[in-house]
Parts: structure tokens; C-alpha cells; sequence
């Protein structure tokens, strides 16, 4: 099929979308819970939220409430004013984040609080100090910047000049992260488990070593928590497990439950290296995505996501360990990474799943990528892994 063919038959002619993402193969019309229909009526469990966006599933009712209340109310104003959404959601998220007292940079994506995160850094280093030290086969974002920073060269080379100023390590390795440190240095990049590289969790003791580090070395210890915050991983945030407390932390995907925005925390004294004009976004933290977010976090405080997504990761786990085809499974909670055996590609089980009815991703090659609405039943687990079950004997 040609990138330019309508691959779901939308209209007749070429497709009006860019390729980026390839033909689309499905259109979804509606959504509810975990559940997906297509405009044919085929439905679909969704295994994979939008990638880990939809936590509380699709058509939240509450959400769905505040962002139709808000439009209703005030869509947008400058971010030179101050909005109710916009300060409640600020003060929600340094809450969760717990440590010292931080302040927020709303932003639109993933991609731009990694971008905010970037900048604060060598605003925060000053004149010399710019280098951004992050891990191989780590994911920040699809900027020039965060595509830098993204620790796959696989995907720099149709881009470069890159913009200069960052450094790759391997991933878990805290002396190789040493020894790339030098006087250019301002902060270490990493996500506290890998997403797109294969939802790989650190050894015990890592992420703590890094803080230290840090801590002796006078850099900025700066943790992507755009698909592993917010619940995702049975804590609000994935650091919590090790105990760390960084110096500055992104979010976005679960932050709205679908509607874009994305938030950069910073401790206060790092935070206030910002100064009027050096950072900026006309639609970060605007009233309806803002709304949105702050409906999401309440649903989310109210049903205690954390301890739900750590119960059902539980029994997603041994599910699916259980499977023939799978060799191994990793990760935390309701992000987890199925390793297939025999180096099966996961693209394969993807389009398989589909075809059965069931909405998985990859985190690799040969590695499957599940992460559910954390609202997922019991019920619902059984099906998809049954489903899935029957999608690798095939």
C-alpha cells in the first residue's frame, strides 16, 4: 500500500495526512472505558491507553464534564494572566511530587516540558555549562533538542547538525554516567524506566547513585516522567519507588486523560533561574486543557490510581509471564514490556492483536508494550490476555 493511499477508506484519493506514521490501517469513532469502536462498530480493548495517556479511560464523565463546563466559560487567555484551572492543577502537581517546594512551566506536550527541562538547565549552569548527559535508547521527545537528547542515533542521522550539548551513556551504568561528566556539564536526563527503549527498570540503588552524584558533581538531576507519571507505574511517580528526590521533573500523556498539556516541576531555587521572557508558550496550561487536568488528578486522587494500577499490574504480570511465547516480562504496575521468545517480531503480534480485537504496542522489536487505562478491571485483564493468549499460538 502506497503512504498516500486513504488505508482506511476515509475518502477517496490520496491520504491527507503527512506520513509520518505510516497508512493509518483503523479509524476509531468513540471511545469508552477501555474500550475502542471503529466506525464499523468493531470493538476493541485497548491495552495501550494512547500510549499510556488515557488512564482513566476514554470519555472520562467527569472529565468530559469539566473540559464541556470550561468551554462554556473561558477557552484561552494570555499567559500573562493568571486562570483558576491553571494555579489548582500547579499547586496539585508540586503536592504529588512531594520534597521541597517547587513551582510549574505548563507546556503542550511530553516534547516541550523535556524542552522547558533543557533550557532550565543551562539557564540554571550559566555561561560554560550547557552539556545535558542522558542514557543510550532512552526517549525525550521529537524536537531537534529532545531528538537529541533522545539516546538513539538511529533516529539523529536523517537530522543532523543536531543543536550541540549532549552526551549519551549507557543505560544503568553509574560509572560510565561519571566519567562523561566534565566541566561543560549542567544536568543528567533520565527516565526513571525506560518507555520507547523497552520499558527497562533500573538496578536497585541506580537512581540514587545518580543523586549523589549529582549532588557531589553540582548538576542538575532532571527525571522524564512523561509515560511513567501520574499512577502509571503504582506510585504518582516512578521515582518514588527508589526514594530519589530530583531536581526537576516532566510529565504530560496522563496529565489531561487525551486533552494536550504537559507540566516541567522544578525545585523553587532552580525554578528561579527562569527570569521574565526566557521561556514561553501561548496555549501551555490554558484554561480547557488545564480544566481537564485538573478533573483528571481528582478522579485520580479519589479512586487512588497508585495502589489500583499496582494491584492490576500484579495480575497482569503473572498472566501473562504464564503465556507460551513470552520469555520474560519487565517493568512496574501497568506499564509492562513483554519480551517475546524467539525473537518474534512485535510488530507482527500487534497487527494480530488488532485483527482479534485487542489494542497493544511495542517497545522494540520483539518486545511488546502494555499499558492499559489504569481503570482496567479484573474482567477486562482476563479477556486481553486471553486474546493476546490466543494471538501468539497462531
Amino acid at each position: 500500500m502506497s503512504a498516500h493511499t486513504d488505508a482506511v477508506g476515509v475518502d477517496a484519493g490520496p491520504c491527507p495526512l503527512m506520513p509520518t506514521y505510516g497508512p493509518p490501517s483503523v479509524m476509531f469513532v468513540r471511545g469508552e472505558g477501555c474500550w475502542l469502536w471503529d466506525r464499523d462498530g468493531t470493538r476493541y480493548l485497548d491495552f495501550l491507553s494512547g500510549i499510556a495517556v488515557c488512564s482513566l479511560g476514554h470519555a472520562h464523565p467527569k472529565v468530559a464534564e469539566a473540559v464541556a463546563e470550561q468551554a462554556r466559560t473561558l477557552c484561552h487567555v494570555s499567559n500573562l494572566y493568571a486562570t483558576e484551572p491553571q494555579m489548582h492543577v500547579a499547586r496539585t502537581i508540586d503536592r504529588l511530587v512531594g520534597g521541597p517546594p517547587g513551582q510549574v512551566f505548563f507546556a503542550n506536550s511530553g516534547a516541550e516540558s523535556n524542552e522547558c527541562a533543557i533550557k532550565l538547565a543551562r539557564k540554571w549552569g550559566g555561561p560554560g555549562r550547557y552539556t545535558v548527559i542522558s542514557a543510550g535508547r532512552s526517549f525525550h521527545g521529537r524536537t531537534l533538542a529532545t531528538l537529541h537528547a533522545t539516546g538513539q542515533t538511529e533516529k539523529h542521522e536523517a537530522f543532523q547538525p543536531l543543536p550541540e550539548g549532549f552526551r549519551h551513556v549507557p543505560w544503568d551504568d553509574i560509572a560510565e554516567l561519571a566519567k562523561a561528566i566534565d566541566d561543560t556539564t549542567a544536568a543528567v536526563l533520565l527516565e526513571p524506566i525506560q518507555g520507547e527503549g523497552g520499558i527497562n527498570v533500573p538496578s536497585d540503588g541506580y537512581l540514587q547513585a545518580v543523586r549523589e552524584l549529582c549532588d557531589d558533581r553540582n548538576l542538575l538531576f532532571m527525571l522524564d516522567e512523561v509515560q511513567t507519571g501520574l499512577a502509571r507505574t503504582g506510585r504518582w511517580f516512578a521515582h518514588h519507588h527508589d526514594g530519589v528526590g530530583p531536581d526537576v521533573v516532566t510529565m504530560a500523556k496522563a496529565l489531561g486523560n487525551g486533552m494536550p498539556i504537559g507540566a516541567c516541576w522544578a525545585q523553587e531555587a532552580v525554578a528561579a533561574a527562569f527570569k521574565p521572557g526566557d521561556h514561553a508558550t501561548t496555549f501551555g496550561g490554558q484554561p480547557l486543557a488545564a480544566s481537564a487536568a485538573k478533573a483528571t488528578l481528582a478522579v485520580m486522587e479519589e479512586l487512588d490510581l497508585p495502589t489500583r494500577a499496582a494491584a492490576a499490574g500484579e495480575i497482569m504480570r503473572s498472566s501473562v509471564e504464564a503465556l507460551d511465547g513470552v520469555a520474560s516480562v519487565r517493568g512496574r504496575g501497568l506499564l509492562l514490556g513483554v519480551e517475546l521468545a524467539g525473537e518474534r517480531p512485535a510488530g507482527e503480534i500487534v497487527t494480530a492483536g488488532m485483527a482479534e480485537g485487542l489494542v497493544l504496542g511495542t517497545a522494540g522489536a520483539t518486545s511488546l508494550r502494555i499499558a492499559p487505562p489504569l481503570i482496567i478491571s479484573d474482567d477486562e485483564i482476563a479477556h486481553g490476555v486471553a486474546v493476546l493468549d490466543k494471538v501468539l499460538k497462531s
